[in-house]
């Protein structure tokens, strides 16, 4: 929660100060406090100079974000892999003061008017140490090593409510904070809450690992571990398990990552033209669907098994996606929103699938591989969806996240051809049903 709400202050904060800073450089008086502002007249894209700053700000968020990725992909495998060793703790208080460190060097740029390139440098920084993949990583390596099979999917969707929760109050309370006091106490609160993550990890934080050993860091070993889990011979059945899983868990996490991008761009432009109030509202009920999907995740895991909880939850997240394409006015894009409730299901039951498929010694290893993966997600997200957005205005504005519906029928597809091969294989070697396994 933390880690979360330090990084979701400084994601959309950096951007506007990006936006700030380099307009102000550029001779360009910023208008977009204006309501009517790039509501569907086309006179604010015809600006040439906006246009620049536009790219401008484009392009840095495009060197901070793939020096960030680039920077973490190794550190993440190498950190998260080594945790199943030292333990989980290490794998926390690195990355949350590497996030301490690059909020610092914000600061520093935003008093000290520095370069903006300096945030590339924070960005760094904060990559070697995991970043924040590496927290999400190791904590849902802890609550796996710490939960029962039984309970393990309800305990990774109560991890995700918190990052949702902690999303929403970032998005909401520093959006107006900003507006009221400006950049810099909104990014004190970033450095306090990253610093606050690094102190309870260190000193506060039980260690959920029971057989830590003494293992080098950098050594080849780390990166093998996450190999060994996609090629490992002795287990077929899971190494295909994990791959179908993986790529359902990358589809998914891409759609939503991409509709989220352009949830804002699709709100102020024409024929809806949100003002800042209800754009701030709207974001609160993209968050809501983490705790929505909690409740409803637990109700339906009375009834239903997990995959079909999963698949519950992609209907939910096609049909709001459908909607949301359509919505010509705000009643019809908050139903969208509204039937979205259950849309952040299939994520804690992937996680939870995928660490029933490994040892607890690789609990590590796997989530450093799919914190990775996510992160990916994010670099697809931003060049798919921000790339059609611009290419389909002309004849359907919401195609984009027509398109993420269309996408999200291949987990859909996958989690169901799964399930239906293990009830067979499991019906196959038990058929009387007194000797069935035990369902997870």
């Amino acid at each position: 929660f933390l880690a979360t709400l330090s990084l979701g202050l400084q994601g959309t904060l950096a951007t506007q100060y990006l936006w700030d800073r380099l307009g102000a450089e550029h001779g360009y008086i910023n208008s977009s406090s204006s309501e009517s502002a790039g509501c569907g007249d086309g006179n604010a894209t015809a600006d040439p100079l906006r246009q620049e700053v536009e790219a401008l700000v484009s392009h840095w968020n495009l060197y901070i974000n793939l020096g960030g990725f680039f920077a973490s992909l190794f550190s993440v495998t190498l950190l998260g892999a080594w945790s199943d060793s030292v333990g989980r703790r290490p794998a926390l208080i690195l990355p949350a003061a590497g996030m301490a460190l690059q909020t610092a060097v914000y600061l520093l740029v935003m008093y000290l008017k520095l370069h903006v390139a300096f945030f590339l440098l924070g960005r760094l920084l904060s990559g070697l140490t995991g970043d924040y993949s590496l927290i999400l990583a190791s904590c849902f390596s802890y609550v796996a090593d710490t939960s029962e099979r039984r309970a393990r999917t309800f305990r990774v969707a109560v991890l995700e409510a918190c990052l949702g929760t902690a999303g929403m109050v970032a998005s909401i309370g520093g959006g107006q904070w900003r507006k009221a006091q400006g950049y810099i106490n909104p990014f004190w609160l970033a450095f306090a809450s990253s610093l606050a993550a690094t102190l309870y990890a260190a000193f506060f934080l039980r260690e959920s690992v029971k057989q830590k050993k003494e293992t080098k860091l950098f050594t080849l070993s780390h990166y093998k571990a996450v190999y060994r889990l996609y090629t490992a011979p002795e287990r077929p059945s899971s190494r295909w398990k994990l791959v179908l899983y993986s790529l359902a868990f990358f589809v998914i996490v891409t759609v939503h990552f991409g509709a989220k991008d352009l949830y804002v761009l699709y709100e102020l432009g024409f024929p809806l033209c949100w003002a800042s109030d209800l754009i701030g509202y709207g974001s609160a009920a993209s968050y809501l669907a983490y705790l929505s999907s909690l409740a409803g995740l637990r109700l339906l895991q009375l009834c239903l098994e997990d995959t079909w909880v999963a698949e519950i939850g992609l209907i939910s997240n096609i049909a709001g996606l459908v909607v949301i394409s359509l919505a010509t006015t705000t009643p019809l894009m908050f139903t969208g929103y509204g039937i979205l409730f259950l849309s952040m299901a299939p994520t804690p039951v992937i996680r939870s699938k995928l660490s029933k498929l490994v040892s607890e010694t690789e609990h590590g290893a796997l989530f450093a591989s799919a914190a990775c993966v996510q992160g990916l997600c994010s670099l697809v997200a931003t060049g798919v969806f921000n790339s059609l957005y611009p290419a389909t205005l002309h004849f359907m504005r919401g195609f984009p996240f027509l398109f993420g519906a269309i996408l999200l029928l291949i987990p859909a597809a996958i989690l169901g051809w799964i399930q239906i091969w293990d009830s067979k294989h499991d019906y196959n070697h038990f058929p009387d049903a007194s000797l069935s396994p035990t369902k997870d």
